[in-house]
């Protein structure tokens, strides 16, 4: 929206600061090229700047098209401060807004998409990503709104930010499952395990992990006590909870042995915004979907 205009002594300040500026730019251009001019004596002509011994800078007038050019720029300003806002308050005769302009543009852009939209929303998820033009809108749009954070390929960046482009889903890939993502939003929350079960179990657990299938490792008692309750005794995950697979060698926050200490020891906290009605519409959610479920 835009701001609304000044009113009170503001308004009345610009009123009086424009039309000051105006009339004493008329009355420059006016005694400049109708005033009479000077009757110089022999004196005056002798007391005048001399250059390169015989120039001088003489009485002539400014050329008469600056006159023409300055006449057309007050006439175009008094006009166009009649027709649109500039003088305070006054919103011009035209009555014309930026605010209004922008309002008017989205409802004709509205109304031009509806129907198209209408047969986007009555296509199923296989025909809109057998269509290449919807699937080049959804690249678009996932460039501008998700690229940002999962890069623009979509393979995640930074040790932070999940790829979406593989088969692991911290919180469910079914189309329903990424849907809820979408609009609600995630908040996952690893909780920091080092102070609760101490530094040499956690380095127990650290290790096993990167030997999961070793059923006889010393690290494996200390995470069915403490890790199996959210990721499964068998390191599955649980979608409902966010809690990641650990068994299948992917790893958001780096598989090495460092990385994998750090997380159990500081915990880690993971927030996905929520892109609801407010940020994308329904059929800008399905053309996501419909990319990320491919």
């Amino acid at each position: 929206m835009m701001a609304d205009l000044p009113i009170g002594f503001w308004s009345g300040w610009i009123v009086v600061l424009t039309c000051v500026s105006l009339s004493t730019l008329a009355w420059v251009v006016l005694s400049v090229y109708f005033s009479s001019p000077d009757v110089k004596t022999g004196d005056a002509d002798a007391h005048e700047p001399v250059w390169d011994g015989d120039l001088r800078e003489g009485s002539s007038a400014p050329p008469l098209w600056w006159f023409w050019m300055l006449l057309g720029a007050m006439v175009f300003s008094l006009a166009y401060l009649m027709l649109y806002p500039g003088l305070g308050s006054f919103e011009g005769l035209l009555n014309w807004s930026q605010g209004k302009r922008l309002v008017s543009s989205y409802e004709n852009y509205e109304a031009s998409f509806d129907t198209r939209r209408a047969e986007i929303a009555n296509l199923s998820l296989a025909e809109v990503q057998a269509d290449p033009v919807l699937m080049a809108t959804a690249d678009r749009i996932f460039r501008r709104e998700c690229s940002a954070c999962h890069g623009i390929d979509g393979r995640g960046q930074a040790s932070l930010f999940p790829n979406l482009m593989d088969t692991d889903w911290q919180w469910g890939g079914s189309p329903e499952q990424i849907e809820l993502t979408l609009r609600g939003g995630r908040n996952a929350n690893m909780p920091a395990w080092g102070p609760i079960i101490g530094e040499e179990k956690t380095r127990d657990v650290a290790r096993y992990l990167l030997d999961f299938s070793n059923r006889e490792h010393s690290g494996r008692s200390v995470y069915e006590q403490s890790c199996a309750a959210c990721h499964g005794a068998e390191g599955a995950g649980n979608v409902f909870l966010g809690a990641p697979n650990l068994a299948d060698n992917i790893w958001l926050y780096g598989g090495d042995i460092d990385s994998i200490l750090t997380t159990l020891q500081e915990g880690r906290l993971g927030k996905m915004p929520a892109f609801d009605d407010r940020r994308l519409d329904a059929t800008q959610l399905k053309l996501i979907i419909a990319k990320l479920a491919k």
